[in-house]
């Protein structure tokens, strides 16, 4: 009886760890991380002044970057919640499985979209901020119910998507200019066909879902042929970084190797006999892509 009597009451707080990790997965952490990690190449390569943030003001920078992206996945989540049960790869999300309420998941993002943008301000400036405001709104209310009608939706969600570096650049410089701009058209171009690589290896899912992606609107050859033309266009992008000023010679040697590399196996797709192998190899080398680019940027920076 004493023992009974002192033992914690177990089962409010799996209730309460439960709720949490929920609301974690809200936020999609893998991705979050992923852009903060952009976001962080672009404080990175920003050049400094005197005037320039410390490390402790850059770091609540990228707190509340993580904030908006955070916000942006969690609505992106409740406004898809009916979707995402018809999908393989999201139906055990908290929403499609019932394990959250749909108020306390808009409470949550709409609370996580509030602190951010003045957070934002706060650590950064008006102009992080204002990208950060942009990026939520475009990717809530206009790349997330675009997907049902258009194809249209991938190069709209590429904005949001491709705006955390530039915002690493502009809490650093507090200004647009070429520097920063080369990093957001590098990602901005690269999400197309990582996306598309995603579309056709997934296109049933998306089919099932209802969702008007390239690959189940207009087909896979003509999909394939889009993420040859996006690639073509990534390459001299890249480059660019270099007359820019941004990175050196080393990342100049990287870079090619790494766009020729994704362009060969792009035209590869172009065969009428590929399937849903070769898109998922195109995933795979457009992660190592970017994220060998990446790498090269900060360990070649000019």
């Amino acid at each position: 009886m004493k023992g009974a009597l002192c033992s914690p009451p177990r089962a409010p707080l799996r209730g309460a760890l439960g709720l949490a990790a929920d609301l974690v997965a809200l936020t999609k952490p893998r991705v979050t991380s992923l852009v903060l990690l952009t976001a962080g190449v672009g404080m990175y390569l920003a050049p400094a002044t005197d005037a320039s943030p410390t490390l402790p003001t850059l770091l609540a920078a990228l707190f509340a970057t993580a904030l908006a992206v955070a916000s942006a996945n969690a609505l992106n989540c409740w406004w898809e919640r009916d979707v995402d049960r018809h999908m393989d790869r999201t139906r055990d999300r908290p929403l499609p499985a019932r394990r959250l309420d749909p108020q306390t998941a808009l409470a949550f993002g709409l609370a996580l979209g509030v602190l951010s943008v003045p957070a934002l301000w706060i650590a950064a400036n008006a102009l992080t901020a204002g990208l950060g405001a942009l990026a939520l709104v475009v990717y809530v209310l206009g790349y997330t119910p675009l997907k049902r009608r258009s194809p249209w939706a991938l190069p709209i969600g590429a904005v949001p998507g491709a705006l955390p570096p530039l915002m690493g650049w502009t809490a650093v410089t507090g200004q647009l200019d070429l520097g920063g701009l080369g990093l957001f058209a590098i990602l901005f171009v690269w999400q197309l066909p990582h996306f598309l690589a995603i579309g056709l290896f997934r296109k049933d899912d998306y089919a099932r879902a209802g969702l008007k992606i390239l690959p189940v609107v207009r087909g896979e050859m003509a999909t394939r042929i889009h993420i040859a033309l996006y690639v073509i266009a990534l390459l001299p992008i890249t480059l660019a970084l270099v007359p820019l000023g941004i990175a050196g010679v080393g990342y100049l040697a990287v870079a090619v190797v790494l766009g020729a590399s994704f362009f060969v196996w792009s035209m590869t797709g172009l065969r009428a006999e590929v399937g849903p192998r070769w898109a998922r190899g195109l995933f795979f080398v457009s992660l190592v892509h970017l994220s060998g680019l990446f790498l090269a940027l900060v360990v070649f920076a000019a």
